[in-house]
């Protein structure tokens, strides 16, 4: 094996050239077009890019290679297991007219209705997909991942408080995915 070569600064500059911001970044996704205008009144009129605008942070997807251990005569032999897709969480600001929370809480009501627990059972009428731009900063994109059939499964609270007063409301919303393609 070949000694290590000493890295200069220069050449550390030259291989990050700029690096890439963590805030730099746009979400977009439509709601579910099987789905509206019937079965979820009112969000046939959300706009896509009030999504883009007010979503305050997103991260890029995560996914694991589980393990599949195989004992063999006092060893153990790891094999690749199943991919398993993490839940995608994005955090919103809330605006005065609550479009995109009204719009995910009724998406959440057609998965699952409020008062008697039924909802839409065709996957295509309820899910979706996502995109996450990583942008330079130029603007231009970086990489894009396309996060394919998600849905939402948790909207957070939102705290109300009199001590809380230089700051604007927001709420996450966690996402399930099927899969993502970078």
């Amino acid at each position: 094996m070949a000694e290590p070569k000493a890295i200069g600064i220069l050449q550390f500059q030259q291989a990050v050239r700029g690096g890439v911001r963590p805030n730099l970044f746009q979400v977009s996704h439509e709601f579910p077009a099987g789905a509206a205008p019937a079965a979820i009144p009112g969000i046939q009129g959300t706009d896509e890019e009030k999504v883009a605008i007010l979503c305050k942070s997103a991260a890029l997807p995560a996914t694991n290679v589980g393990t599949v251990e195989m004992p063999f005569r006092g060893r153990v032999i790891k094999v690749p297991g199943d991919r398993t897709f993490e839940t995608w969480t994005i955090t919103v600001m809330n605006d005065t007219d609550f479009m995109i929370r009204s719009a995910m809480e009724k998406w959440m009501n057609t998965i699952n209705k409020l008062d008697d627990a039924t909802g839409i059972q065709n996957p295509v009428d309820y899910q979706t997909d996502a995109m996450v731009h990583q942008l330079d900063r130029d603007g231009s994109i970086l990489r894009s991942y396309k996060f394919k059939s998600i849905f939402p499964t948790n909207i957070s609270t939102i705290d109300l408080s009199y001590e809380t007063t230089d700051t604007i409301e927001e709420f996450t919303v966690e996402m399930q995915v099927h899969y993502w393609e970078a």
